[in-house]
């Protein structure tokens, strides 16, 4: 490990950029350490299909941004380079032209006369050039799509009354509707299986001739030459399993990005899902379904992780009482798991980030997403202890609380008992509010349609408002004591109704689907509870804030709500989540967001975070054998960025 760490490195546009260490990984045995090395490689290598996922036109741009940014001999001191400088750092960050929380497409701080310019004098074979084109074809293509705003002007559309798919930039359909698309995948689901595939989870859907089909993600298919890098890692890690489950896990993994056959990623999930005693895990494929418009189509994404041995002491408390925790949850008996089986929760450290968890990435996870799964052989939940620990480091003393917290109790109390709060939440949201509850027999995990991942969302959220104030966690030793469980609800209710605010662009609605699970509850429960005046939203001193008077009655609305958003998934109730969504979800006042965001500028706070990845080295003997692996945290996000570009590049 360096002695000169440093949690930050840089900050443009609305982002800081942090790093993460990896406590812990020297303790590794040789063989795990050569497992992480291995698995880190596979995640890194599936990059491309990410950016290309993201909109059709991102690797494009991207390579041509990056010809300009490392060979362009004009004055690189001014404005226009500058601003291409801030714009090719964000199509990094966000794995393409669109905003990776917002959806909305970047506006160029650079002008196209500039751009013109700067592609036709650099070297023409470091552009992503087709054989025989000229430059000017690729300038026609790429023009109107980085300049002219009406041009696929959002990744993800979830406007009511829109066709999804047409109005969405993201590149997972070509040439058909959203009824289309619908009425393909219904036909598919007429077959009653008890393993339902994961219909649409890693294919593009398109039209030739009339007739719609799927180009399926394999390798020999789309994206095989990232995939077959992809399988070759994976192949290497082999040798280093930890066990004959975890061994098995790999080769299904690899047999299912062969094939692009869902009935082995089934198998794939089944298995890795009850390898319990690995210390090394991962997540490698084609996952979550957030930035589909139909929440379909899994997003690339990998993670290399090690077991946080202290962490998981506390996750582990929460898992072995899953049943007690599903009994006594506020929902309709119809909806609850007579049976809680195969839960298994882990604090991890992360060693590599990749695809769509990269550099932007969740704290917690819990997989498999099939409900089937989770039901018959219960799933894995994850909250990564060492990305927590660099926001957390990053916050200290930057004047976010004085700013937004109402008085010195609230803020002692946020304080004192906020960073717990939030882990603990985490804890709850992951480990057991995704896999709580059950759906009706016959109901279609993808009846809720675009509102599906909104509503999966606030369920699981609102499971752990509910349980973080139970004195159960007093009994498990979780809590300090009875009072600690206020700065939670403080700062869930403050972020959801005020401060998540600052991540919008002004004129925006609220669109990713986290950022409106937050809104949907906070607003939801400030409304129900105007009659017992439980929150406030007050004006001080020209600001706004909210004040919570009744604690024990906003848990009784947390409750409430849950009851309400677990009955709309397990009945697959469209209408109800639709209502839902569109009253509390996504309209944004527009004077209280102006405030907000005028006072995060103040504080000079960046609202999005993202990380480095640290560069795992080998370590050999003069024999040339193996004998480390040593991680270097002095690699910058420019040098990274562009050493990606270059050495995992597969696709174009």
């Amino acid at each position: 490990m360096t002695e000169d760490f440093k949690y930050e490195d840089c900050r443009f546009a609305d982002i800081q950029m942090l790093r993460y260490r990896l406590d812990g990984f020297d303790k590794l045995t040789l063989r795990q350490k050569k497992l992480v090395y291995c698995l880190a490689e596979a995640a890194l290598w599936g990059r491309d299909m990410t950016f290309d996922q993201f909109g059709r036109y991102n690797l494009k741009i991207r390579k041509t941004l990056e010809a300009i940014y490392t060979d362009y001999d004009g004055d690189r001191n001014s404005s226009d380079f500058k601003g291409l400088e801030t714009y090719l750092k964000r199509v990094w960050f966000s794995n393409g032209i669109y905003h990776h929380y917002g959806c909305d497409k970047f506006e160029p701080g650079f002008s196209k006369d500039f751009f013109v310019s700067a592609v036709k004098r650099i070297d023409h074979k470091q552009l992503p050039l087709q054989d025989g084109q000229g430059v000017e074809v690729l300038l026609d293509e790429l023009l109107p799509v980085i300049f002219d705003a009406a041009v696929l002007p959002v990744k993800v559309c979830k406007k009511i009354g829109w066709d999804l798919v047409k109005s969405s930039a993201c590149n997972f359909y070509e040439g058909v509707s959203q009824d289309e698309v619908e009425d393909y995948y219904s036909s598919m689901k007429k077959d009653a299986s008890t393993s339902p595939h994961s219909y649409g989870l890693n294919t593009t859907v398109i039209k030739e001739n009339g007739k719609i089909s799927e180009l399926t993600w394999r390798a020999g298919g789309k994206y095989s030459a990232a995939i077959e890098k992809i399988i070759t890692w994976l192949g290497k890690a082999l040798a280093f399993a930890e066990n004959d489950k975890q061994r098995k896990t790999i080769e299904l993994l690899i047999d299912y990005y062969r094939t692009g056959d869902l009935g082995n990623f089934n198998d794939y999930c089944v298995e890795w899902v009850e390898d319990k005693d690995s210390q090394i895990d991962f997540i490698n494929g084609f996952i979550e379904v957030y930035d589909d418009p139909l929440g379909m189509k899994g997003t690339w994404e990998g993670l290399v992780e090690y077991r946080d041995v202290e962490g998981t002491r506390r996750t582990n408390a929460i898992s072995r009482n899953a049943q007690w925790f599903e009994d006594q949850s506020p929902v309709d008996s119809r909806f609850k798991k007579e049976n809680v089986t195969g839960v298994s929760a882990n604090v991890i450290c992360a060693a590599m980030l990749g695809g769509g968890e990269y550099p932007s990435t969740a704290i917690g996870i819990n997989l498999p997403n099939a409900d089937w799964i989770r039901a018959r052989h219960g799933s894995k939940s994850i909250t990564i202890s060492n990305i927590i620990n660099a926001y957390n480091e990053a916050a200290r003393d930057n004047g976010f609380i004085e700013e937004f917290v109402i008085d010195d109790e609230s803020r002692a109390l946020v304080k004192k008992y906020g960073d717990i709060c939030d882990i603990i939440h985490t804890d709850l949201h992951e480990c057991l509010g995704h896999g709580s509850g059950q759906l009706l027999p016959g109901v279609d995990s993808d009846a809720l349609k675009a509102y599906g991942n909104t509503i999966e969302e606030a369920r699981a959220d609102l499971f752990g408002l509910y349980y973080i104030a139970d004195a159960k966690m007093l009994e498990l030793g979780l809590l300090p004591n009875a009072e600690a469980y206020k700065a939670g609800y403080y700062s869930y209710m403050m972020n959801g109704l005020l401060t998540q605010l600052a991540r919008i662009k002004k004129g925006n609605e609220i669109e990713e689907a986290h950022m409106r699970d937050r809104a949907l509850i906070a607003r939801w429960c400030y409304e129900q509870g105007k009659s017992q005046n439980v929150v406030e939203m007050v004006c001080k001193d020209g600001k706004t804030y909210i004040k919570i008077n009744d604690y024990v009655s906003l848990r009784m609305l947390f409750g409430r709500l849950l009851a309400e958003v677990q009955r709309i998934k397990s009945e697959g109730d469209f209408a109800a989540a639709r209502d839902l969504v569109e009253e509390y979800a996504v309209k944004v006042e527009p004077n209280l967001h102006s405030e907000i965001i005028s006072r995060y500028e103040g504080l000079g706070i960046p609202p999005y975070k993202g990380f480095i990845n640290p560069v795992l080295r080998l370590v050999k003997d003069e024999a040339g054998n193996v004998v480390d692996v040593n991680v270097d945290y002095s690699e910058s996000y420019e040098m990274q960025m562009l050493r990606y570009g270059k050495d995992y590049s597969t696709l174009i």
